[in-house]
């Protein structure tokens, strides 16, 4: 999270000079005289107390100690022929050129040039930044780097250095809630028509299409009764009653198997047109969403400009110009200059956005302004704005909202009823509440790997469109996508219903932060726009280099897991023997925490198991420093599916023995195009990791004989340990492919001196084993009855045993 200087934090506190209660940058006016501040309702005339505005208060000019701001009608005016220090400065002022009318470094057709001295930044007291005096020829009343035109320049080339959050005045101060209304309510004419058109649409189409479907019935049973008549006619001439009643029964059956026929074709044909319908109705809202934002953002702007422009004092005084850098065109699409950590890193810098969010969402309102108004009210940057719009749509669940049909004009099923008809998408809802918090936002169209897909499937058609937002804050464009970013509430046994005022604590509303202004080179990862300039790359990459990357999820940017090595895709071809390795690093920070845990199957269908051996025991998972590998051994040839999941728990939470719930975080489709090697199964040992990297992390023991999770080993071996801290109760186990694990038992056995704890392992025959270790802590305590509790597995080795060795 940025830092906020102590300047810029004094600035922001201070107190009303009316009340004296704290003013926030919501609702406050000045620095005026001698840096004094007003809440807007108490900016009022001394005498009278009639609101004022930046237009028409003014100063005593007759004492300069007095800081109270006044009406024309009420302000001292100073006598004839009185003139004091104060009014020096003033008649000063007015004796220089009206220079400050022309700006040449700005103006068209004005002078290009911008030497040094314009775009040194200026302080109040005539010095600059590093300290030194000003020229003596220094033209007053010119527009320096403080003017606001160039100090967005400026702006926008520091933001790209790191972000400073900027805070900007709240819509309502320039743009009053009716003017914003009254253009919605002319928005929802328009929209009336729209959807007046798509009904008619769809009733003559219903009419058209059941017309075309009793055409075909009646002739095809034309077709049936002639033949029938043909057939009795054919059976009367024979004079064989018995035909008649065949033929009848026949005629019954063939009427009964053609209906059926026909209602098939009939039911696929109309699903087909009900497609169609509903893509020419989404993409005719979506145009038509897309012209009233422009309407939209443009009345903002033209408020925002007036009131910017109400700033300037006759006089040439710049008073109060808010630090506004948000541009008022929408920019073309470029990489961003800073990534989102670079924003915020932790999301709850926004608990009190995200907040009033969820509060709204659990009450209807009647109009987008309405709504955007109660989220956006209190945001003091275009960042918290599109925080509070993305929040609102994860939480509000729209697509389980119950409308009743019979709701007025004027109720959350007319604002809503894009979303209620299909014809409007969680993206082009989140464009239009953008809009009328005066932020930039466009809907992206293209592919991403989403439900049902798998890694090494091509895009070839239709299946995974996709649709999603880029919206434009904190300086460049980043990306939204509301739809995956929404999720559910937790320990609730319903949703909320709309205006219900009961709420429970235990409700937690989960969501899925890595949506919400994604970095392009996680984005891409999921999501491939049509358009390569919205991949916000710095170099852009091809739909088969998309198909190619690694098939990740968000949980795999959370946990800030990467892949150390280039060569990873999605799609892994084994070597001679069968083998393939997948590699992810993760941070040091998170190494203590992480716990993995895959699936093997085969690619095509469910079977995970290969001649009655779990496809897992062909996986050997093991962890090296920051490094988890997942090596794979074909156990024949043709194609297997590799989900890769994780959690993260602290060492208390897993030795509780609490069932632990994994998500996936990657998936790769590991191709054996020929296998030349006989691959057999691992042991079957306990799931999990290979290796004592586990046994340091739960339990604190450090190896002392043997760190990695591969021993080759003569016919005896001596595995040694140190403890950190009290453990007891240990105990290994042996496997081996064909023998029990009874008969292995006697073979190992183990001793603790002191903090060093000693496996020693004899082995009946040569070959490979695997070896389990498990333990308990000290004073621990148990869960319950249950012995199976008091143990927890600790690590395991893989011994290949042999007098070579």
């Amino acid at each position: 999270m940025p830092v906020v200087s102590n300047m810029q934090s004094n600035f922001y506190e201070n107190h009303c000079f009316r009340c004296a209660n704290t003013v926030y940058p919501v609702d406050r006016i000045g620095p005026l005289k001698d840096c004094t501040f007003f809440h807007q309702g108490c900016f009022k005339c001394a005498l009278c107390g009639s609101k004022l505005t930046l237009k028409s208060y003014c100063n005593n000019q007759n004492d300069i100690d007095d800081k109270e701001v006044y009406c024309t009608s009420h302000v001292p005016k100073i006598g004839p022929g009185h003139l004091d220090g104060s009014a020096v400065v003033i008649r000063s002022a007015l004796n220089v050129p009206r220079s400050y009318y022309v700006n040449e470094q700005i103006r068209a057709g004005g002078k290009s040039s911008i030497d040094a001295d314009a775009l040194g930044i200026r302080n109040s007291s005539g010095r600059s930044e590093n300290g030194n005096s000003l020229s003596s020829d220094h033209r007053y009343g010119v527009f320096d780097a403080s003017a606001l035109h160039i100090r967005h320049a400026l702006n926008q080339t520091e933001l790209q250095k790191r972000y400073l959050r900027t805070h900007e005045r709240p819509l309502a101060v320039y743009l009053d809630e009716e003017t914003q209304r009254q253009l919605e309510m002319k928005h929802r004419v328009e929209e009336d028509d729209l959807y007046r058109k798509f009904a008619r649409m769809r009733d003559e189409e219903e009419k058209k299409f059941k017309e075309e479907f009793r055409e075909e019935w009646e002739k095809e049973l034309e077709k049936l009764t002639s033949r029938f008549e043909r057939e009795m006619v054919s059976s009367r001439s024979r004079k064989k009653s018995d035909d008649s009643k065949v033929l009848t029964l026949k005629l019954q059956q063939e009427k009964e198997d053609l209906e059926k026929n026909l209602t098939l074709r009939r039911d696929k044909k109309k699903e087909s047109l009900t497609r169609k319908l509903l893509e020419h109705e989404r993409a005719a809202t979506a145009a038509l969403v897309e012209k009233q934002s422009k309407e939209m953002i443009t009345l903002i702007n033209e408020k925002k400009t007036e009131y910017l422009k109400s700033e300037y004092r006759p006089d040439g005084e710049i008073i109060d110009v808010p630090d506004d850098t948000y541009p008022v065109q929408a920019p073309p699409p470029s990489p961003p200059g800073i990534a989102k950590t670079d924003i915020y890193v932790d999301p709850s810098v926004f608990e009190e956005v995200d907040q009033i969010a969820i509060t709204v969402a659990q009450e209807d309102q009647k109009t987008f302004t309405d709504l955007v108004r109660q989220l956006v009210g209190r945001c003091a940057s275009d960042v918290e704005k599109a925080r509070s719009i993305f929040r609102w749509i994860t939480v509000k669940n729209l697509n389980t909202m119950h409308f009743d049909e019979d709701t007025r004009g004027d109720t959350p099923m007319n604002l809503l009823r894009g979303i209620k008809y299909g014809t409007e998408s969680y993206h082009v809802l989140f464009k239009r509440l953008c809009s009328y918090a005066g932020l930039h936002c466009v809907v992206i169209k293209g592919y991403s790997k989403s439900a049902g897909y798998q890694p090494g499937v091509r895009f070839e058609d239709s299946r995974f469109r996709n649709s999603w937002n880029a919206v434009y804050v904190a300086g460049a464009w980043r990306f939204v996508q509301c739809n995956w970013g929404a999720r559910h509430l937790v320990n609730a046994k319903e949703v909320p219903k709309p205006g219900s005022k009961s709420k429970s604590d235990s409700l937690r509303y989960e969501y899925d932060d890595h949506y919400f202004l994604t970095d392009p080179k996680e984005f891409i990862y999921e999501f491939y726009p049509l358009q390569s300039e919205w991949q916000l790359l710095k170099q852009s990459i091809t739909l088969q280099e998309f198909e190619q990357l690694p098939f990740v999820r968000s949980l795999f940017f959370r946990y800030g897991l990467y892949f150390p090595e280039e060569h990873t895709k999605a799609v892994m071809v084994t070597d001679s023997t069968g083998a393939a390795t997948i590699r992810l690093g993760m941070p040091t920070t998170m190494q203590n925490s992480l716990i993995f845990h895959y699936n093997l199957k085969f690619y095509e269908g469910d079977q995970d198991s290969f001649e009655a051996v779990s496809l897992k025991r062909f996986v050997m998972q093991s962890v090296v420093g920051n490094t988890v590998a997942f090596r794979v051994h074909a156990p024949c040839s043709g194609a297997l599916l590799l989900d890769i999941f994780a959690n993260a728990v602290t060492p208390r939470e897993y030795l509780t023995g609490e069932p632990m719930k994994f998500k996936s975080v990657c998936k790769f489709k590991i191709v054996c195009e020929d296998l030349q090697t006989v691959m057999v199964p691992l042991p079957d040992c306990a799931s999990g990791e290979w290796g004592p990297v586990k046994a340091t992390r739960l339990f604190g023991l450090q190896p002392v004989t043997h760190p990695d999770a591969l021993i080759f080993s003569g016919r005896d071996l001596e595995i040694e340990f140190r403890m950190s801290r009290p453990l007891t109760d240990f105990m290994a186990t042996l496997h081996k492919n064909g023998m029990e694990e009874k008969r292995l038992s006697k073979y190992v056995s183990h001793s603790v001196n002191d903090d060093i704890v000693t496996f020693n392992l004899t082995f009946p025959e040569e070959g490979q084993y695997g070896m389990d270790i498990y333990t308990r802590e000290v004073g621990l305590p148990e869960s319950g009855p249950n012995e199976k509790h008091l143990l927890t597995h600790c690590c395991k080795y893989l011994v290949n045993s042999s007098k070579r060795n």
